[in-house]
């Protein structure tokens, strides 16, 4: 082989990696066509078929990059979730204002990816499949509502660490959860509201936040007095 030859055949894409990428591309695609054959037809009318048709691939192949059509849902609901979850480096708060802004960036994370229409339309998915395909509800319980749970208790725990907070983190995330929805996801659902738009979010997790802190203002003036005591 001449040097020009092994120079080519150097320069070329490595065989392995580009069929990795052409599954990833290929399961993306059968994901899209999947969530939207959930959304139009409903979950348990939805064939595996009709997924395949839409995503131009066979049986074989989706079954092969996806699985079944349970493990397709799961999916859909999973590529979502991720963006719910806390950073691995998140920083623990070592003060008020440290943690009102730690509570008001992520209120308004949460806020912003829930409130998405292809969410909204999983929570009506879930809804109306409750009886026919309880699974529905199970995985969107299990990945998306406690990826947001757990989140708000890995934070409310490093608040507690940092004696900023008192209580158990799992209440102190369900309350300040409470304060940020409010009614919101209802109206939503039903269609008689609108998806907030940035200000209004933003406004909303300050509100939630400030209320929050407030109801549990006490307890860090009373370690703040230990201190100077």
């Amino acid at each position: 082989m001449s040097r020009g030859d092994s120079l080519l055949k150097a320069s070329l894409p490595d065989e392995a990696q580009l069929g990795r990428d052409d599954d990833s591309v290929v399961r993306e695609r059968i994901l899209d066509a999947a969530f939207a054959a959930f959304m139009e037809r409903g979950y348990a009318a939805t064939s595996t078929l009709e997924i395949a048709t839409r995503a131009r691939v066979s049986k074989r192949e989706l079954y092969a990059l996806v699985g079944n059509k349970q493990e397709m849902l799961v999916a859909c609901i999973s590529e979502r979730a991720k963006r719910l979850q806390v950073p691995a480096d998140l920083p623990v708060p070592e003060d008020r204002e440290a943690l009102a802004e730690l509570l008001t960036s992520f209120g308004m994370q949460i806020l912003r990816e829930v409130t998405d229409p292809a969410v909204v339309g999983v929570f009506r998915l879930a809804i109306a499949e409750a009886l026919h395909a309880p699974e529905v509800g199970q995985a969107l319980d299990s990945l998306g509502r406690e990826t947001i749970r757990a989140a708000l208790r890995q934070i409310m725990g490093r608040a507690q660490a940092s004696g900023l907070l008192e209580g158990r983190p799992a209440e102190l995330a369900e309350q300040f959860g409470t304060l940020l929805w409010g009614n919101l996801m209802v109206g939503l659902l039903l269609g008689v509201d609108e998806r907030p738009n940035s200000r209004e979010v933003a406004a909303r997790a300050r509100e939630a936040t400030t209320t929050f802190l407030h109801l549990h203002g006490s307890t860090h003036s009373a370690a703040k007095r230990r201190r100077k005591h």
